[in-house]
């Protein structure tokens, strides 16, 4: 059974699919049509829905997510709200909803409710934001008749006026302490042949998986759900960890920052960059800002994906999983990871407890995602650059790609060529040679083999054109 608040009222769904997406449990299960499917795939915002859970302190946090894309299970012990709660008792617009209505941001309606409920999730967790706040809230929305200005103008008009109060800011205290009675109870979902367990320890996830080695995890579904909505497959087995709070949490030492493997990439990137700003700027373009709130970096990084975003940028920095199995733990440096295609050295009920990123040091760190579109696209190649340089030599060197070959990785010969040279032109044209060494890329529908192995080579250079310069451009670029 799983619990959740739809809107103000309490659930308790005993007999769902965990293969159901929130998108559909809402329009065919409880009538809320107002969430429309349009792309099925997160990609344009149409179904956003807003999902609020209780932070460490316990205080309400909004996050706007992909209804397409969440299975279920995501919903315990969380509050869904969808836009038909906005409007008050009476009947009267919510503000989001004025505003649009003011500003002339709704035309044939079809994407507005996901529209609503982004600008709502904004002015819910900020309310006062900016004009780069409100750009990055709606820019996974996609519109195709109204034009994104008048859109902007709604959410900024309400950036400009006091703290809105409505109705869930008025029921605040009572949802807080609805949600507070449901934060540690496991739930579980059983329909036939197909099953998903919800714990809320680490230790029970760990004997869950003993106990069900071919049990597949989910934190937030985003790559997975995927497999259902668009390859229309069925998982038998699941494991939401999502509400296993011990891996939700960000801790630091003297020397590394401990990312919890279930942190949403938005929050990871808050901390991020205070560290690293242009890792922070590339996480900004990682997908949309629904997908940021409900993937998380372990699940980036157990996927395995050749063009994961953070992969090449996390190898660079030497980065370290913190792995457990049972009751016993390994530390396994992230370059180790990667075995083939979509394949990992993890081992059989083996799960990402935590990821071990080094604080910065006197090396240099940048990177680059070169994509076709500027945001919410898949990379075509994306590279990390960590490098020591002392007395005009290099004294270290870790260089990793990803969309160059089944596995994103270092390049060892590269890194060869420059470790112990001159920081010069004549290195680096040397090293740019040596990634053909390195990585044999293959052609697809976003570039050429060719294509690939130039702008490998050009990013290098540009890398060291910015230390020459002493200007470290830390905007993460795109290419056509």
């Amino acid at each position: 059974m799983i619990t959740f608040l739809l809107n103000q009222e309490l659930r308790e769904e005993k007999r769902l699919s965990p293969n159901m997406t929130v998108l559909n449990y809402l329009r065919t299960c409880v009538n809320r049509t107002g969430t429309k499917e349009g792309c099925g795939s997160g990609n344009c915002g149409t179904c956003t829905v807003v999902l609020a859970e209780l932070t460490g302190d316990d205080q309400l946090l909004y996050r706007a997510v992909n209804a397409c894309t969440v299975f279920v299970s995501a919903l315990h012990g969380k509050q869904l709200i969808t836009v038909e709660a906005l409007k008050d008792q009476d009947g009267a617009l919510h503000p989001v909803q004025q505003a649009l209505v003011d500003c002339h941001g709704s035309q044939c309606g079809f994407c507005t409710p996901g529209i609503v409920m982004s600008v709502f999730s904004l002015i819910k967790n900020t309310s006062q934001p900016s004009r780069q706040q409100a750009i990055e809230a709606l820019s996974g929305n996609l519109c195709r008749c109204t034009g994104y200005q008048p859109i902007l103008n709604a959410a900024l008009s309400l950036a400009q006026s006091q703290t809105i109060k409505d109705q869930f800011s008025e029921q605040e205290q009572s949802t807080i302490a609805k949600l507070t009675s449901l934060r540690h109870e496991p739930g579980y979902l059983s329909v036939e042949s197909l099953s998903c367990d919800i714990p809320s320890t680490t230790d029970a996830l760990a004997k869950l998986l003993e106990d069900k080695p071919q049990a597949r995890l989910i934190a937030g579904s985003t790559d997975m759900a995927m497999e259902v909505t668009q390859q229309h497959n069925k998982i038998d087995a699941l494991i939401d960890i999502s509400h296993v709070s011990e891996m939700k949490t960000i801790t630091e030492d003297d020397d590394r920052l401990i990312i919890g493997a279930n942190v949403p990439l938005s929050d990871c990137r808050d901390r991020l960059k205070q560290y690293y700003p242009d890792f922070g700027d590339l996480l900004g373009r990682f997908a949309s800002q629904q997908i940021r709130n409900q993937a998380t970096l372990g699940g980036n990084i157990a996927t395995a994906s050749p063009i994961g975003d953070s992969l090449p940028l996390l190898i660079a920095l030497n980065a370290c999983l913190n792995l457990r199995q049972g009751s016993t733990t390994r530390h396994l440096p992230l370059e180790q990871t990667f075995t083939g295609y979509r394949q990992t050295a993890l081992q059989p009920s083996e799960f990402i407890e935590s990821i071990s990123i080094p604080k910065p040091g006197d090396l240099i760190f940048h990177c680059y995602k070169v994509s076709k579109r500027l945001n919410d696209d898949i990379s075509t190649v994306c590279a990390g650059f960590n490098i020591g340089i002392a007395n005009g030599v290099v004294t270290s060197a870790r260089i990793a790609y990803g969309g160059m070959a089944e596995i994103p990785k270092r390049a060892a010969h590269c890194e060869q060529h420059l470790l112990g040279s001159p920081w010069d032109k004549s290195t680096i044209e040397g090293a740019m040679l040596a990634l053909d060494s390195d990585f044999t890329p293959l052609s697809d529908f976003r570039a050429s083999a060719r294509y690939r192995r130039q702008i490998a080579a050009n990013l290098l250079y540009r890398f060291f054109i910015e230390q020459q310069n002493g200007q470290i451009d830390t905007r993460v670029t795109t290419y056509g």
